[in-house]
């Protein structure tokens, strides 16, 4: 459907995603309309052309929900006045835009886009400050008529912002020369650049198509399948079953892509001949170089180590196993180590120790963490503050752009860095850390390197531990009172390939057999609401989480989260939600974000822009502010809008992936084990779980599943090439 009209008023307008409400005056209609969508610099006076549909919002009544739009410049003075005094034109406010119209007229805006030396005939306005006048209307009409390029091929409105704000003013001949450029845009897959070049009559031949389609590939299975590389034969299969070109041609823009260095081809690597993305290889690469330049540096021990260990024993009020004691001490001598081992083994007394080492000897260092959760658990366990990574890296803006600001020109100022819950981080994060630091400071590790690797690409963790080129200290004795855990033991039972003790339900670890999925739901439902808080006083939003193998099917987390938001925060009159896609936000639900966006801007602690919000940070939707189809998210210490095109980034958390919850605890852990795929299935996912419960562990579901799981050791193969960088680097 298509309307036409003039803006009346505007109720909201985001600068950054472009989400508008306003009220628009239509000749066919009796009343004001409400429109709402992505208009980014419509403003009151101008003439719009919307596409879409008409809604009934639950609270505000009719709207209309647009899916495309076109605008022009208003040409009645009153409409041109709004216009002028609205801000959008830079240097113009009320004042001035009363001056020129009253100088000029309904011509004002001819004037001032084609003439603009006649405006300094109005007192106070110069030369210069005209051209800025004339510069920023082109502009504002310049991004218009990108998106109306934009959309003619079914490019929505809030796409289109996106690619605008990539590539700027040159969007369209960027897209003009080669469409396939498209997927360097998130959200934009290779069917719709592929699509939209087919429109535009491109070859499906094209040279440009075939590379396209290459490093999409790569991208696509580096994103969702973990890979650094691809062996040259598997990306040369895909690309023939989805792109069918000519086998002289594929060659051909093969060769072209490594020559322009978009990618590189590393012959035996892994037992095969990979290709990869550049900067993917450059950082593999830089990290190996790193490592291998720093474990060939030792620090001298200037005291007694016996006399100081003792002394730190006696201020902690403990004692170190033989092992800690090693620990501790080649976290000192060592310029790069890792620190292994699994629950209850003392990972966290031994860091303690290492930083109380640290300290004696004036070494300074910084924590660090992959997540704001992880960050906050180390600061609790060791007393000492740690930062994200990004944090301390000091990620911010540096005029119109984020940076790391700490970079090899500003590297930062400490002796060493600790980096716990290590198996999260990934090849890419690490080697922006390694590149801050300065090449005489140390790195620890720290990390369980049995747990699911990280949710970006790559195996760093267990690719560095494997390689054999840096010290590595494994902790392996369960200590006394962690014997005590059933959590514990039978964490380490399953590690082995044994069963878990399902019999004992005086401690910390029970089963309950459930023997449909109506049933898991069910009991899944009963704990989590009446059951767990009523005999330990959990708080069941913040205390306990559940944990699924797998979103699909009756005990995946997808349609677990509509049942226990039903349980947990029920719709009331005075809770205000907002319907998306078949579901439902409402104030006081618990959200996940479910991917990295670093160009999201907040308010930290200290009162500064901050930026990025994270993969698996969980928050409590403060607020709905239903006339703006807006959420206000708390994730513990930053408070974030999500206008309505970035909802598809959150999703509820009652119940959460396994994958999603690496990093963090609970109090108490609920796991449904009952139709879970058999590819997710696996011995390491199952050990994951468990270790994230703190006090109790419940298990839902079949002993046969628990069974299977155990029993499959087989993960899902990554494509690393960092063990193999690191061998060849230290000659083995």
């Amino acid at each position: 459907m298509r309307l036409c009209g003039n803006v009346t008023a505007m109720i909201y307008q985001n600068a950054d995603t472009g989400y508008t409400v306003l009220k628009i005056d239509c000749d066919d209609e009796e009343e004001e309309l409400c429109a709402v969508g992505i208009m980014p610099l419509v403003t009151e006076g101008e003439t719009v052309e919307l596409e879409g549909d008409f809604m009934i919002h639950k609270t505000y009544g009719r709207q209309f929900v647009i899916s495309s739009f076109s605008g022009k410049l208003p040409e009645k003075e009153t409409a041109i006045f709004h216009y002028l005094s609205s801000g959008i034109i830079r240097g113009v406010g009320p004042k001035i835009a009363r001056m020129i119209l009253d100088r000029f007229g309904p011509d004002s805006l001819y004037i001032m886009e084609n003439e603009p030396e006649r405006l300094t005939e109005i007192r106070g306005i110069s030369p210069e400050k005209a051209k800025k006048m004339q510069e920023s209307l082109k502009e504002t009409q310049g991004i218009k008529e990108i998106l109306m390029f934009l959309q003619q091929y079914s490019i929505t409105s809030s796409l289109a912002f996106k690619i605008y704000k990539h590539w700027g003013m040159r969007s369209c001949d960027i897209i003009r020369k080669n469409p396939y450029r498209l997927c360097e845009i998130a959200g934009i897959s290779f069917e719709k650049a592929d699509d939209i070049a087919s429109q535009m009559e491109l070859s499906p031949g094209s040279t440009e198509r075939i590379q396209a389609g290459m490093l999409y590939i790569l991208n696509h299975n580096m994103n969702n399948g973990g890979h650094t590389f691809l062996p040259k034969e598997k990306l040369f299969s895909v690309c023939r079953s989805m792109l069918d070109p000519e086998e002289s041609a594929l060659q051909s823009a093969y060769d072209t892509l490594i020559e322009n260095r978009s990618l590189v081809y590393r012959p035996k690597i892994s037992n095969t001949d990979g290709v990869y993305l550049r900067w993917v290889y450059e950082c593999e690469e830089n990290i190996a170089r790193r490592i291998c330049l720093s474990a060939m540096m030792k620090r001298n021990y200037p005291g007694n180590f016996e006399k100081d260990i003792a002394q730190i024993e006696k201020d902690l009020g403990l004692h170190f196993a033989e092992n800690q004691k090693e620990a501790i001490r080649e976290a000192y001598l060592n310029h790069f180590m890792v620190l292994t081992g699994g629950p209850g083994t003392g990972k966290t007394t031994t860091l303690n120790g290492i930083i109380r080492l640290f300290e004696q000897n004036g070494i300074s260092f910084a924590i660090a963490a992959p997540t704001g959760r992880a960050a906050k658990r180390v600061t609790e366990l060791s007393g000492k503050e740690a930062k994200t990574i990004h944090r301390l890296l000091e990620y911010s803006a540096e005029g119109d752009e984020w940076v790391f600001v700490r970079c090899a020109a500003n590297p930062l100022k400490c002796d060493a860095v600790i980096v716990d819950e290590a198996s999260m981080v990934d090849p890419s994060l690490f080697d922006r850390l390694l590149n801050a630091l300065p090449a005489t400071s140390s790195v620890l590790l720290v990390g369980d390197a049995n747990q699911l690797p990280s949710v970006g690409a790559g195996s760093l963790l267990k690719d560095i531990i494997a390689s054999s080129a840096a010290k590595t200290v494994e902790l392996n004795e369960i200590f006394r009172q962690a014997k005590e855990s059933l959590i514990i033991t039978n964490a380490h039972r399953i590690i082995r390939g044994e069963m878990p003790e399902l019999a004992d339900r005086k401690r910390d670890f029970f089963f309950l057999p459930a023997y449909s999925p109506d049933a898991v739901c069910r009991t899944v439902g009963e704990l989590l609401e009446k059951r767990l808080p009523k005999a330990y006083g959990y708080d069941p939003k913040t205390e306990i989480q559940v944990l699924c193998p797998s979103r699909k099917g009756m005990t995946g987390s997808g349609n677990l989260n509509v049942g226990l938001q039903r349980l947990l925060n029920p719709e009331t009159e005075n809770k205000r939600q907002l319907e998306y896609r078949g579901g439902v936000f409402r104030e006081g639900d618990k959200v996940m974000q479910i991917k990295n966006n670093y160009d999201v801007e907040y308010e930290g602690a200290d009162g500064k822009p901050e930026k990025g919000i994270f993969n698996g940070d969980i928050g409590i939707i403060e607020r709905v502010y239903e006339k703006e189809l807006c959420l206000a998210v708390l994730f513990d210490d930053k408070r974030v809008i999500y206008p309505r095109e970035m909802l598809d980034e959150l999703e509820p958390a009652y119940a959460v992936t396994v994958h999603k919850s690496q990093g963090s605890e609970w109090p108490a852990v609920i796991l449904p084990l009952f139709d879970c795929p058999d590819m997710l299935s696996t011995r390491n996912l199952l050990y994951t779980a468990v270790t994230r419960a703190r006090k109790q562990l419940i298990l839902v579901g079949s002993e046969k599943k628990i069974a299977q799981m155990v029993q499959n050791n087989i993960s899902n193969k990554r494509y690393s090439g960092l063990k193999f960088l690191l061998k060849e680097y230290t000659g083995q």
